[in-house]
């Protein structure tokens, strides 16, 4: 059994958490090279008989400083406590992210948070890791204060794909141009959007392809389309394959991103619970069709091509 995240808001933390192995930076999808991270993590943690911690900050600094930014997350914050679990963390420090905070310079963080608040015995970053008002911190600065504050710095070679190293960055662009298949392969799982189901203007309905309507919040844009998916409801086991439309709705004159989901072989009434949608295949680009009976078949043609998808 996965023993349970310990989750704070701020920097005290419980006692039997100190001395540990600290991790820091956003983990935005828990991608491929953030698992290799993680496994390297775990081998300190067995040898030296010590706990992993996460410290990863809310607003995501880039957002914060840039409120145009909205369609940017790969996962929500449920999500990411989810992967965590598997991944053996015993406790997150999910710091909000605000103007006082962002005043920090790099050497109060080391010397206040990381090793007087933490007492981090272990502390492993990326070689490009920046902190501290401004980001006038780095690497060389975290290697300056090991043997003052004494801790170990630990930086894990990036996990390179392609000659190319794996980040959510380069997900999150994968994602926006429509390359689901490479950005799953990356991701070493299927992208999921998990998200409320709202009552909507019934058009699915209307024209016999009843929708579960959720509103995407901060998720990164996909490239707008039709995909195939699988979707289960309130994280029960049962999972149903089902048809999606991400977008517009050009057909309709929509202006707000919404996903669609249409749940084969489904009935019955789920406004308000929680669905998790697995992206599975892009089928084709979203596009204005001249009247709902041209659209009628071409979601026929649509779903017959998503069934035959295992």
């Amino acid at each position: 059994m996965v023993n349970k995240i310990k989750i704070y808001k701020d920097f005290k933390i419980d006692k039997s958490h100190k001395n540990s192995i600290i991790l820091i930076g956003n983990f935005d999808g828990l991608h491929s090279g953030h698992q290799k991270l993680f496994k390297e993590a775990q081998k300190y943690k067995k040898k030296f008989k010590v706990k992993i911690g996460v410290v990863t900050f809310d607003p995501m600094p880039k957002m914060f400083f840039n409120n145009k930014i909205t369609n940017y997350r790969i996962s929500n914050f449920d999500q990411k406590i989810d992967y965590l679990n598997k991944f053996e963390v015993d406790f997150l420090i999910n710091k909000n992210f605000n103007l006082q905070f962002s005043k920090i310079t790099s050497h109060r963080f080391i010397i206040e948070i990381l090793s007087k608040k933490l007492k981090a015995k272990f502390i492993f970053v990326s070689n490009n890791f920046r902190f501290g008002y401004k980001r006038e911190g780095n690497v060389k600065l975290l290697e300056y204060y090991q043997s003052i504050c004494n801790y170990k710095l630990i930086k894990p070679k990036p996990l390179k794909k392609n000659n190319k190293i794996v980040s959510s960055t380069f997900i999150r662009k994968l994602l926006e141009k429509g390359y689901l298949d490479k950005a799953n392969k990356l991701l070493a799982r299927k992208w999921t959007i998990e998200g409320k189901v709202t009552r909507g203007r019934m058009m699915g309905k209307k024209i016999g392809f009843p929708t579960c309507n959720i509103d995407i919040e901060n998720y990164v844009m996909s490239k707008p389309g039709v995909y195939a998916v699988k979707a289960t409801i309130n994280k029960t086991k049962k999972i149903y394959k089902g048809i999606a439309n991400l977008g517009f709705r050009p057909t309709f004159n929509q202006k707000k991103i919404l996903l669609e989901v249409n749940l084969f072989n489904f009935s019955g009434n789920i406004y308000n619970k929680k669905l998790s949608v697995e992206f599975l295949k892009f089928i084709r680009e979203e596009k204005k069709f001249k009247g709902i009976d041209e659209l009628k078949i071409q979601i026929k043609k649509d779903i017959l091509k998503v069934k035959k998808i295992k």
